[in-house]
């Protein structure tokens, strides 16, 4: 049975990870490299040995073994071979083994290519990657392990004998009949059944997880003492690899809630979603804020409270989702597991800030140079810090603090909606795009207001063509044009200064303009990279102010061929589909509607209700499945809302403008991530040299 080889690699991998944790620490205050060496080798070993684990509970899910309770729950004989796959993360058991998998993969990975560059920080960073890696498999193996199995046991009240999930095989028990076991297994949770769905969750995780290797290496560098830029240099691809794959996971979410959960938007301000904006929101700052220590020398404690702060959300997230503290469409059932996570978070928190204060009463962890002026790069970036984490904790208080404290001290049951977000957060944004805007034209050291304004002179130009191409399109109103404003003055801020080292090298060299723009992204893909992201983010801007403040929505009740209209649309009802039975046994009642503009027919479209039958231990479900017509201009989107005894039909119906800007910016920034996390060729040049030289000390050291 694959449970029993599933179940033995998880005990050897949590073994393994304790033996690392302990080994590389001891090792390392006995100066004993040996220790150290068979730490690491154990460390490694942790990837081999949780892949195993994973593989075979895919193995079982992909043959239907319903014994084992994790595959009867997600997975039933009706379910398609591609979703029995993605199922291994579909429900808490298996996505917890997923997630530690994915954790093991990370370490494995930072142990392997950063070994020989940061010798002094590597053992720490041994110790707390296997810590966590530890208590992660621990919840898995001991709360909820993805390998129990169903067992029929003897019991006076039940003449059949009664079904009891376990690890292990109770005294007299015997396995229950396959053949019932499949006619009754539940199957993936219908919300699950989306492509967006499916990828969402994994990109979460490896946002999550990957987050825990910088923590690792600034913890190292506060207990080995190696303050100097090392740790950031080791983990500054690291963290943009976690933010990235963060970044996909938010975007994936919002896509998967607009196309499933049918109410017309893509955020609606959930704590689950919140839970995982938070973290990105601090580890944006901290992006930004190393670059200040590796070029000033500056914020030594600040970048190591927002390294913490940044992990510290990312536990606290997965705390609050997967213990059933907050009640949410994303969020994993009430589980047992909340206890211990909260005390391990509170517990990391607590070390990292004692180890910050220690270093920094120890005048470790000064700054090289003050604060030269207020438009000062340094300065702007240090207030666009402030903006992030501001954000970062008004999300919290409403999705979390609120709520909490309303329960504990007041006996109440608090919610705060989108109204208290839009109020706290959109000063917030519009703060973080003017400073996206200003900063990256401010010099480093000293910057005077007239040398700054003569630098804004052609954005606000490009700013004002823009305004004006919005009013004669129709735009109007004072809020949206400023919003506008500002969001395009950051954008066009990121091409001018883009455009101004294309110039530069073309002046220089003489190369032509394409030329141009491939060498300066080659040798600086950090810099120009990153303008890129600012792109997105602009993008993105555009995207929600449009979709946000213009968006039109009516429902209406049509019988068959009547028309509805919106705006510029009309929509002809063509009739409906009842009982369409899918190959997943759902039910269909399908709609067919005409979208029209201008007297032109531009779109059938098919909005549905899909009914999932109940199940044992599942109730029914009805899911609104929108159609929409989609243009870079704006989506028709259509719900079907109700069937009526007479043939009557109705629809929800909105008009979303500019929302496919959101999904394209949110390319754009993956595209700008990829090109900043890729080594430029200088830092290419200089760690092979440095490559070589440690191999040279290590051969010395041999001989």
């Amino acid at each position: 049975m694959p449970a029993e080889l599933g179940l033995a690699a998880l005990v050897l991998a949590f073994a393994v990870a304790i033996y690392a944790a302990v080994a590389s620490l001891i090792g390392v205050r006995r100066k004993n490299s040996a220790l150290i060496a068979s730490a690491r080798n154990a460390a490694l070993l942790t990837f081999p040995l949780l892949l195993m684990s994973a593989a075979t509970l895919l193995y079982g899910l992909i043959n239907q073994y319903y014994q084992i309770a994790y595959v009867w729950q997600v997975s039933n004989p009706g379910t398609p071979l591609f979703y029995r796959i993605t199922a291994l993360w579909g429900s808490q058991q298996g996505s917890l083994l997923f997630w530690c998998l994915l954790m093991s993969l990370f370490a494995f990975v930072a142990l392997l290519l950063n070994w020989r560059s940061y010798p002094r920080l590597m053992p720490y960073v041994i110790t707390y990657t296997m810590v966590t890696l530890a208590f992660f498999i621990g919840l898995s193996l001991f709360l909820e392990n993805p390998f129990a199995r169903y067992w029929i046991v003897p019991d006076v009240s039940a003449p059949n004998g009664l079904v009891v999930s376990n690890v292990f095989i109770p005294a007299n028990a015997v396995a229950p009949d396959p053949t019932r076991l499949a006619a009754t297994a539940r199957g993936l949770n219908p919300l699950l059944r989306h492509f967006g769905m499916i990828i969402h969750p994994p990109m979460l995780y490896l946002g999550f997880v990957g987050f825990v290797i910088p923590f690792a290496f600034a913890m190292a560098a506060l207990a080995s003492g190696d303050l100097t830029t090392n740790w950031i240099k080791a983990t500054r691809r690291w963290t943009l690899i976690a933010w990235l794959f963060l970044s996909l996971g938010l975007l994936l979410g919002g896509r998967w809630a607009y196309d499933v959960l049918g109410w017309g938007g893509y955020w609606g301000w959930d704590p689950v979603e919140n839970a995982a904006f938070i973290p990105w929101l601090v580890g944006t700052a901290f992006l930004h804020s190393v670059m200040i220590q590796e070029k000033r020398g500056m914020l030594k404690v600040w970048n190591m409270v927002l390294v913490i702060f940044t992990f510290s959300a990312v536990i606290f997230g997965t705390f609050a989702t997967r213990s059933g503290l907050i009640d949410s469409v994303h969020s994993f059932a009430q589980s047992g597991i909340g206890a211990p996570m909260f005390i391990f978070w509170a517990a990391v928190t607590l070390v990292s800030v004692i180890l910050i204060l220690y270093r920094r009463s120890r005048g470790e962890l000064k700054s090289e140079h003050a604060f030269a002026g207020f438009l000062s790069r340094e300065s702007l970036f240090v207030l666009n810090n402030v903006v992030f984490v501001a954000l970062a904790l008004v999300i919290f208080w409403g999705s979390f603090g609120a709520p909490i404290a309303s329960e504990l001290f007041l006996s109440t049951d608090i919610t705060l909606g989108p109204d208290y977000f839009y109020t706290v957060t959109v000063p917030l944004f519009i703060a973080m795009y003017i400073l996206m805007g200003v900063a990256p034209l401010s010099a480093w050291g000293a910057m005077s207001a007239r040398a700054l304004g003569r630098a804004l002179i052609v954005p606000l130009g490009l700013t004002l063509i823009g305004l004006i191409f919005l009013i004669l399109s129709g735009v109007s109103g004072i809020g949206a044009l400023l919003g506008y404003g500002i969001v395009l003055m950051a954008g066009f801020v990121a091409i001018y200064e883009i455009s101004r080292g294309v110039n530069s090298r073309h002046r220089a060299t003489g190369e032509n303009y394409l030329r141009a723009v491939a060498s300066i992204f080659s040798r600086n893909r950090r810099r120009y990279g990153g303008f890129i992201v600012h792109l997105g983010i602009t993008v993105i801007g555009l995207g929600v102010i449009g979709s946000t403040l213009f968006q039109q929505e009516t429902q209406q009740t049509l019988a068959l061929h009547e028309v509805l209209r919106l705006g510029s649309y009309e929509m002809r009802f063509d009739g409906i589909d009842i009982g369409q039975v899918a190959e997943d046994d759902r039910v269909m009642d399908i709609a067919n509607v005409m979208v029209i503009r201008d007297g032109h027919e531009l779109a059938s479209l098919r909005p549905r209700f899909d009914m999932f039958p109940a199940s044992e231990g599942q109730a029914a479900m009805v899911m609104h499945i929108p159609g929409a017509y989609s243009t870079l201009e704006n989506d028709f989107y259509v719900l079907l809302v109700g069937v009526q005894p007479d043939g009557r039909v109705t629809f929800k119906v909105y008009v979303n403008p500019l929302i496919n800007l959101v999904w394209w910016g949110g390319i754009i920034l993956i595209i700008g991530t990829l090109i900043s996390s890729w080594p430029s060729q200088k830092e290419s040049t200089a760690e092979r040299v440095k490559l070589r030289r440690g191999k040279s000390a290590a051969a010395g050291a041999v001989v």
